[in-house]
């Protein structure tokens, strides 16, 4: 059901990106963020081919291709790795 979400959360996120860039920000305080190599092995372990991972606005934004296969650009909290959406679209159900 977790891996059913993640999907389609990082769905979502790859069709709105673009103008939502604005709307993404995560508020850690970088002395609490883990490590991008660690985001990067947890989904690759989940079936991502993970392209590049750099920093945008407090998260951590993803470009690559999720276990579907499928291009993806995705934001993660920096701590807990969660994916973060932009500010009012609700997770899917």
């Amino acid at each position: 059901m977790k891996h059913l979400f993640l999907v389609a959360t990082l769905t979502l996120l790859a069709t709105g990106t673009a103008q939502a860039h604005g709307d993404i920000k995560c508020t850690t305080p970088k002395a609490d963020w883990r490590g991008q190599m660690e985001l990067q092995s947890k989904l690759t372990a989940e079936g991502w081919k993970v392209r590049k991972v750099k920093v945008e606005n407090g998260c951590y934004e993803v470009y690559g291709f999720d276990p579907k296969g499928q291009k993806a650009e995705a934001f993660f909290d920096p701590k807990s790795f969660e994916p973060v959406l932009p500010a009012g679209q609700a997770a899917p159900k």
